[in-house]
């Protein structure tokens, strides 16, 4: 079955893609080294899972020598933006408001950090936060 680019990822592909965005790019003894930190894989998972990013067009790979090292196809920060957006279209009918309305809705955010969501969108509104 053929893979969309579209697609989000996984909780593993994640963790793949932050070993890559911490690397900037890897081979996959490299990335499977940096995973292993945390929780060993095997090495045929790591080049299955890699090989999975490449087709969604999360990584790029190109051939080194005779092994095929990845880098990292959007940052960090823009798949941050495209799963937001698509969560906000999504859950809550494309109205990024209904999205913040939510979360500062949700009783186990403490008033410090209602305080720095006010200061990020006072900043961006071009506002001192203070009033």
């Amino acid at each position: 079955m053929a893979r969309r680019k579209n697609e989000f990822l996984t909780e593993v592909e994640f963790e793949f893609m932050e070993a890559l965005w911490q690397a900037g790019k890897g081979t996959v003894r490299e990335i499977h080294s940096i995973l292993s930190i945390k929780k060993p894989r095997a090495y045929t998972s790591v080049a299955t899972i890699l090989k999975v990013l490449d087709d969604k067009g999360y990584v790029t790979s190109t051939k080194e020598d005779r092994t095929l090292v990845y880098s990292p196809a959007l940052s960090r920060s823009n798949y941050e933006k495209k799963f937001l957006r698509q969560m906000s279209n999504s859950m809550f009918g494309g109205t990024p408001s209904a999205l913040v309305a939510r979360l500062i809705e949700d009783e186990e955010l403490s008033e410090e950090t209602i305080v720095e969501i006010r200061r990020v969108i006072d900043e961006r509104m071009g506002r001192d936060a203070s009033g």
